[in-house]
């Protein structure tokens, strides 16, 4: 029996996020279950900060007449402006969940102006 079929179906979704800002930083969390931190890639670039990573179903190992694995994509854009510093930026991911702190700068912080 010859089947002719693409071993991976790839599709893309756009993660789930909450965006909040507390301390002089901007938190970010993504929904990106099952997907490994290896598999994940954050970058800034300019104002633009992606999120990306993929997420593999492994089957067990055996001989197959026919096997179509699917490959999930995440990806998220996000536009950012000049009140965050692009140098300090910490990332974790738990539990599926890639939680991202953007410091804010220091002169883009509010402040309490005394009256005198």
């Amino acid at each position: 029996m010859e089947t002719k079929v693409a071993d991976a179906v790839r599709k893309t979704a756009v993660p789930a996020c909450a965006i909040s800002e507390d301390s002089g930083f901007v938190t970010v969390r993504l929904e990106m279950p099952g997907v490994p931190k290896e598999a994940l890639e954050v970058r800034i670039d300019g104002n633009e900060l992606t999120v990306s990573g993929e997420r593999r179903r492994e089957e067990p190992r055996g001989t197959y007449l026919l096997r179509e694995r699917r490959a999930e994509g995440y990806r998220k854009l996000f536009t950012i402006d000049d009140t965050i510093a692009r140098d300090k930026v910490d990332a974790s991911l738990v539990n599926g969940v890639l939680t991202l702190k953007l410091q804010v700068k220091d002169a883009a912080k509010p402040r309490r102006i005394e009256i005198a």
